[in-house]
């Protein structure tokens, strides 16, 4: 058990003395540029003497080095701190060397920013990128002195809130978690900072329980103890239902949508690594949502409707964020950032203003139908010329028509024609394997695609010294899209058939060597599949595989897939139910799903429609450019599209010269 200290106190001291005896010690230390540490009682004290700060830990349950520049985390640190009656610092999983020692010495779980212990905040908020991170959050609690269960908690302790994508089915943490927060986060951590305020103010009355009925009663923040999941003979379940007692609770719990992010211009200070991270640049996120409708994208079908920033909103971002790092390079995120409707103007804009700068501007991976030589130009004007990303995501016409990915093979070849010509020399291109009605030969025609595009780049450009790696993602159902009822494909079906590819790839000598080939295998993605569409009694594996050693599962050189199936088979030996039927079954229409009454805003009937329609091989078009297809969003969740064109343009200020001077008068 950690030792006890005066609450909000640091806890340097005694874990400073560790540090010289683990690996990259300087993740833990703090400090980093643009991080705030604030007065534990800034919030002050009411009449009668209650404290009344709303202090919140925010974890990203992965390493430093991939939690750090995390954006949603970055953006409710800044959320919250502005708020003088709030605090809220960081931490991050720690790595095994670190956690020994720690359990050997009694040091909690910390935050990296003042090194207070987990224990002492008032609320834990947990931000899942991926689902692969649950037995990291286990740590934690554990390492902190807290109950892993959520109905052993006390008032002392703090309520453990789930967010980010893999919350919008948090039923495998039910157990774990007080509450979950769908949705986008910047209105509701601040909704639910006034709801603990008002709590301490009136008294703390009626405890834990009544703190976390007031959250409920919101409609926007999802309590699994108050709902109750009944399950039929054959193990599928037969509802959830709201337990009796509790008013005001509601049957279906809504996501939450900013709308107008030019309101909302955070990060305003980034972050700046003190170790080396996955992401060493500064971001700005241009627009929220996608709607170009892929079947297997969850991110784009729960994020609907998009949202763009301006133009004139981005560019105060990147000239704030500039000023305020020392970054050499902007990243301009979103789901498919080429879309937006101003990105030719975007880029242009940012590029004349910091031309001689050496600041590079980047994208994700960028569609294939929209790429332009000019637009990767303005990429590259003042910083290095990289390799080029596509995401054709299926190697056949009928799988992309399936999977709705509307680009054809000749899209393909153009793109990478144009590319190579104007003197790209390696193109990156990603596929997935196991997609719903995928035969060997549609991943088989992936060789012949990358062949193509050697012999392409090769021919443009009258070089040999041309590169195409492909890499490949196993396919995992995801909850909330047309794709949540299919049958996942098993691990040994999916590496027989990625064994095919790599032996179609490396088969002929003329493109062998210029084809990278990059894979992960079957094993790790049944394990997501697990966690991704299971239910509560799922939770009874998370605790099993992280009590048998189980940490940093996303990681391979810790995944053991021995341990979650030997886990997963004790765990669900009593029930219906095992590991296949959780990830290689199909689902019925009729049946529900563990997800269910979390309200993403689309409509189930229009996701099985959609479903049928890629059993047709039926593609639908983007609704930011032609009718609504009645997904549901917009009128379920009170919110509209919003796109440009604005008409704005950037003017050419830059933190070299008259920019700094402007930002600190109008800042």
């Amino acid at each position: 058990m950690p030792t006890t200290t005066t609450r909000g106190a640091s806890i340097w001291p005694t874990l400073e003395p560790l540090l010289e005896r683990v690996g990259k010690p300087i993740q833990y230390v703090g400090g980093e540029l643009n991080s705030t540490t604030k007065d534990w009682n800034c919030g002050g004290f009411g009449p009668s003497g209650d404290e009344l700060t709303v202090r919140w830990a925010l974890m990203y349950p992965d390493a430093y080095e991939v939690g750090v520049p995390n954006q949603g985390v970055m953006i409710l640190y800044e959320v919250l701190n502005e708020r003088p009656d709030a605090l809220a610092e960081r931490t991050y999983a720690v790595w095994p060397d670190l956690e020994a020692l720690m359990r050997e010495s009694g040091v909690p779980q910390f935050t990296v920013d003042s090194h207070r212990a987990l224990g002492d905040f008032d609320v834990l908020g947990v931000s899942f990128s991926t689902e692969l991170g649950y037995t990291n959050l286990l740590t934690a609690l554990d390492l902190a002195g807290m109950p892993l269960h959520a109905a052993d908690r006390s008032e002392d302790d703090p309520l453990v809130i789930a967010g980010g994508h893999a919350a919008f089915n948090p039923e495998p943490i039910a157990d774990f978690i007080d509450a979950a927060v769908i949705g986008d986060g910047e209105q509701a951590v601040l909704t639910i900072t006034d709801i603990v305020t008002d709590w301490k103010a009136s008294g703390r009355p009626g405890g834990r329980h009544e703190l976390l009925l007031r959250l409920a009663r919101t409609g926007g923040v999802y309590v699994p103890a108050f709902y109750e999941v009944s399950y039929l003979a054959d193990g599928r379940i037969q509802r959830v239902a709201p337990r009796a007692g509790l008013p005001g609770v509601p049957w279906r719990v809504s996501k939450h949508t900013v709308m107008d992010l030019d309101a909302w211009p955070y990060p305003k200070q980034p972050l700046v690594p003190l170790a080396e991270s996955v992401h060493e640049r500064m971001s700005v996120e241009i627009f929220r949502g996608c709607t170009r409708g892929c079947r297997f994208c969850q991110a784009g079908m729960i994020t609907r409707p998009v949202r763009e920033r301006s133009i004139t909103g981005i560019g105060e971002m990147v000239e704030r964020g500039l000023a305020t790092t020392g970054f050499e390079e902007v990243g301009l995120l979103s789901l498919s950032s080429a879309d937006h409707s101003e990105i030719a103007d975007i880029t242009k804009g940012l590029a004349d203003r910091y031309e001689g700068t050496q600041t590079g501007l980047s994208l994700p991976s960028t569609r294939v139908d929209a790429f332009n030589i000019d637009l990767a130009n303005e990429l590259t004007r003042n910083g290095r010329r990289s390799g080029l990303t596509f995401a054709p995501e299926g190697g056949s016409e009928r799988i992309r028509k399936v999977i709705n990915k509307m680009v054809t093979e000749e899209d393909l070849i153009a793109t990478v024609s144009a590319a190579y010509g104007a003197g790209w020399r390696q193109v990156k291109l990603y596929f997935m394997c196991g997609l719903p009605t995928e035969t060997d030969e549609d991943v088989l025609q992936i060789a012949d695609l990358a062949k193509r595009v050697i012999e392409t780049g090769r021919r443009v450009s009258g070089r040999r010294d041309i590169r195409c790696t492909v890499s490949i993602g196993g396919f995992v159902p995801k909850p909330h899209t047309p794709f949540q009822w299919v049958a996942q494909l098993g691990a040994e079906e999916t590496d027989a058939r990625l064994a095919k590819l790599r032996g179609a790839i490396r088969s002929d000598r003329r493109y062998a060597s210029a084809i990278g080939f990059r894979y992960h295998d079957g094993q790790p993605g049944i394990v997501e599949g697990l966690l991704s569409r299971g239910d509560r009694r799922v939770g009874k594996i998370i605790e099993a595989v992280w009590r048998d050693g189980g940490r940093f599962d996303g990681w391979s050189e810790h995944f053991s897939y021995e341990r979650w199936m030997r886990c997963a088979g004790q765990a669900l030996a009593e029930g219906p139910v095992d590991v296949a039927w959780y990830t290689t079954r199909d689902r019925d229409q009729s049946e529900v799903l563990p997800w269910d009454h979390l309200d993403s805003g689309l409509d189930k009937e229009w996701l099985w429609e959609d479903w049928q329609d890629a059993l047709d091989e039926t593609e639908v078009d983007d609704c930011r450019w032609t009718p609504c297809f009645d997904c549901g969003v917009c009128p379920q969740m009170g919110t509209d599209i919003e796109v440009g064109p604005t008409g704005k343009t950037l003017l050419p200020l830059t933190v070299l010269g008259a920019g700094r001077a402007a930002l600190a008068e109008t800042h």
